[in-house]
């Protein structure tokens, strides 16, 4: 039987009022907010600090630099105190170890973050793995940067829905999988790839999923909030 399985909403937006509005949609139903690159960038941490206020960020910056950069820029985010945090697991297990050793120095142990190593984007397809030199197959790479960034300190991973239930026959069932490439069933996939409605990522076993668009651009967005929610517990 499938684990419980999380609901992180996704604020893509630029604009901190819209963001303040979908947050509440989160309050409403218990669950984690991400804050990524576009709200991050143009919005700034004093902004990033007033939406984590008495609420859990998993902060997708998805870090990707040599090691030493990576750990300096961990530590700057300690204020913040992400739920969960994001580096790229093709930095390699130097990156992400500096990544590790960061976290267990400039966090304490009660606000030490998730450290989520991305595998292999969901946009991704074979063919765009070939035009990098990358002969392997999406499966395949994912489970190889999977292992190596769990052996250097990572504590979960973040893969697409359609890897979900080969990691959990390689890795085991208590890594932590943070999917996003989430759309509802007959639902457009705009730039996603991978993807899975929330009932079939939960069967499949991920631990969270990450809803943006399916969500936010609803023409009732908290029902739409509701509707995943109960898919999880289906």
């Amino acid at each position: 039987m499938a684990k419980d399985t999380g609901l992180i909403l996704a604020l893509d937006t630029k604009d901190l009022t819209q963001a303040k509005k979908w947050a509440a949609i989160a309050d409403a139903t218990g669950q984690m907010i991400k804050i990524g690159m576009e709200f991050t960038y143009a919005c700034g941490f004093d902004a990033i600090m007033q939406l984590a206020k008495g609420r859990k960020i998993f902060l997708d910056l998805k870090l990707h630099d040599i090691p030493n950069t990576v750990a300096s820029a961990i530590a700057s985010l300690a204020l913040v105190k992400p739920a969960m945090l994001t580096i790229h697991a093709s930095g390699g297990k130097d990156m992400i170890a500096a990544a590790r050793k960061a976290v267990n120095e400039h966090f304490s142990s009660e606000n030490k973050p998730i450290l989520l190593a991305v595998t292999v984007l969901t946009s991704m397809t074979q063919e765009n793995l070939n035009s990098i030199g990358i002969e392997s197959s999406p499966l395949e790479q994912v489970l190889l940067l999977g292992k190596m960034a769990l052996a250097a300190g990572a504590d979960g991973l973040v893969c697409s829905p359609q890897e979900v239930s080969y990691l959990r026959q390689h890795l085991g069932e208590e890594v932590i999988l943070v999917v996003p490439g989430i759309r509802m069933q007959d639902a457009v996939a705009d730039d996603q790839q991978r993807i899975m409605t929330p009932s079939q990522a939960h069967q499949a076993g991920a631990s969270w999923i990450v809803v943006g668009r399916p969500i936010t651009r609803a023409d009732n967005p908290m029902a739409m909030a509701k509707r995943i929610m109960q898919e999880l517990q289906g």
